[in-house]
């Protein structure tokens, strides 16, 4: 659920900004201060540039006078070629009444834009962040988080000034927002040029350096050596951690399900329901925990079937579906897709 509420911010960051061609370009920015963006598609830097630039058009977004612009400089070159463009990305900035923009040559970050704008346009707006699940770590909180060994903890050892960190940063965050349910896993990040001792510690040269704090590994960290896109990093932690997440931060289809008990649901059915849910009842004793509240509700399913008849399995499977859009917290989210998951058991009568 979390992650779809990324998903949502980075939506409105989209819509905040105003895609400028031949057409529009001059009635757009006329009379206004106008913060743009020569870009093209195919452009690596332009690529990484975006979280931030669509943090800077959400930032300004409610500021009527202030324009957050892009041209695709690529397919529109005349605009390209009028305002002396020759690589990409490249930014400009144009004050009210002058045709004669100004090459903006500061840092790229939200934050440095957004002061380069608030400074030219006596504006006073901050950076709009997407709430982080990333826990971020010091030399007086590594220790209590990092060597608990109640949880596995993913570490990404970063520096402020790496281009390599700074390109994770987005799959970094959707990976904590992908875990935010999982009580026993952390991702964290801490600033290994800052807090030097505790880098050094664990053998970090370069940056970024990634390692898995397992429950039982905490004084040996494995470094984290495949992909550092976020469905690589999910599949590594969801078999590190025993975890079935989803990039979506979702359960997988198999989370839930009882093999045993699934034998029984797929011929409940069309099958002898009075003795299948006897034997389930008798299957149930020997869960205990989480297996046993799960174990529960199969026969739970199987009674309400007998009672109510089969059209309950796909009739609840979609009133569950249903509440899963809503605003619902992300621990419900997982006992709905939990049951949904047990539900699609019956389906294979």
């Amino acid at each position: 659920m979390k992650s779809i509420i990324l998903l949502s911010l980075c939506v409105a960051f989209a819509i905040a900004q105003v895609d400028l061609d031949p057409s529009n370009f001059d009635d757009t920015i006329n009379g206004k201060f106008a913060f743009v963006k020569f870009y093209a598609p195919w452009c690596g830097h332009c690529k990484n540039m975006i979280p931030a630039y669509e943090q800077v058009a959400e930032a300004f977004a409610k500021v009527n006078n202030v324009v957050i612009g892009n041209v695709d400089a690529d397919q529109h070159k005349e605009l390209g070629t009028r305002f002396d463009v020759h690589g990409f990305p490249t930014l400009k900035f144009f004050s009210p009444g002058s045709s004669t923009p100004e090459a903006y040559e500061g840092g790229r970050t939200a934050e440095e834009i957004i002061a380069f704008i608030n400074s030219k346009a006596n504006t006073n707006v901050k950076v709009k962040k997407a709430p982080s699940f990333v826990v971020d770590l010091t030399s007086s909180n590594f220790d209590s988080i990092v060597l608990d060994t109640s949880k596995d903890v993913l570490v990404e050892f970063y520096a402020p000034w790496c281009g390599h960190c700074k390109k994770l940063i987005p799959d970094y965050e959707k990976l904590a927002a992908a875990y935010a349910a999982e009580k026993g896993v952390v991702i964290a990040k801490i600033d290994a040029d800052q807090y030097k001792e505790q880098g050094g510690k664990y053998g970090v040269t370069g940056f970024p350096t990634i390692m898995w704090f397992g429950k039982d590994n905490k004084e040996n960290p494995e470094r984290y050596e495949q992909g550092r896109d976020l469905q690589n990093f999910v599949s590594y932690i969801n078999n590190k951690a025993g975890t079935s997440r989803l990039a979506n931060g979702r359960l997988g289809e198999s989370h839930g399900r009882l093999a045993a008990l699934d034998e029984y649901a797929k011929s409940f059915l069309s099958g002898d329901q009075a003795a299948l849910l006897t034997k389930a009842e008798d299957a149930v004793k020997k869960f205990v925990g989480d297996e046993l509240k799960n174990a529960n509700y199969y026969v739970k399913v199987m009674q309400t079937i007998a009672a109510k008849g089969k059209d309950f399995v796909e009739t609840e499977i979609a009133r569950l579906t249903k509440l899963t859009e809503g605003s619902v917290a992300p621990a419900k989210v997982d006992e709905f897709t939990v049951r949904q998951n047990i539900l699609k058991a019956f389906r294979a009568a």
